[in-house]
């Protein structure tokens, strides 16, 4: 018997395009912080929990592109697998939809999820991805959003998809400079990386 090599994977691949309102039917509206004509769609190769390669799309600030193109290059080529990757406006907009489905998705013109006066999620800008929403749920005063992801709540067995302290989701968003809501200490959002840590 011939052993038959296995194949390589496919290369990584990540195509950037302008976006319009247009493509945004849900996810933005006058008066978001941000015009589409600052944001871009990127098509991007991603491993998924099947082991096999597929192609997703983020959108995301004009400004983070080059940042969320080297994140995902690198969670690449290190096999992490992602569930699924596309704009909330396959949701209708709807963050508890996309987080419910295991999305992975960026942009989304809404409020943060936060106790205090009403503001701007890092969303609505354009600069936070959430990552695989039901391994790393949003632990918010004894709710656990998606409730799909209670299973994940106990953070001291990792499984796959999962970002933990020191693993190679959070290394790969900290090296381009981004912060990770897995080290909040009130309301650990472990799905959730912004420019800006919050």
């Amino acid at each position: 018997m011939v052993a038959v090599p296995a194949s390589s994977p496919p290369p990584f691949v990540a195509r950037v395009e302008r976006v319009t309102s247009g493509d945004l039917p849900w996810s933005w509206r006058p008066g978001c912080p941000v015009g589409p004509d600052e944001l871009r769609r990127i098509r991007l190769r991603y491993e998924g929990f099947d082991g096999r390669a597929h192609l997703g799309t983020l959108v995301v600030n004009a400004r983070v592109v080059h940042d969320v193109v080297v994140v995902f290059r690198t969670l690449y080529g290190a096999r992490f697998p992602i569930r699924r990757m596309r704009p909330v406006d396959a949701y209708h907009g709807s963050d508890d939809r996309s987080m419910a489905a295991d999305n992975t998705s960026g942009f989304n013109c809404r409020a943060a999820v936060a106790a205090g006066p009403r503001s701007w999620s890092m969303h609505a800008y354009g600069e936070a991805v959430d990552v695989n929403t039901v391994e790393n749920p949003y632990l918010e005063g004894g709710r656990v959003l998606p409730p799909n992801g209670r299973a994940y709540a106990d953070r001291t067995r990792v499984r796959p998809g999962m970002a933990v302290e020191g693993g190679i989701l959070v290394r790969a968003f900290a090296r381009v400079g981004w912060g990770w809501g897995g080290r909040w200490t009130a309301s650990p959002d472990y799905q959730h990386f912004s420019v800006s840590g919050r």
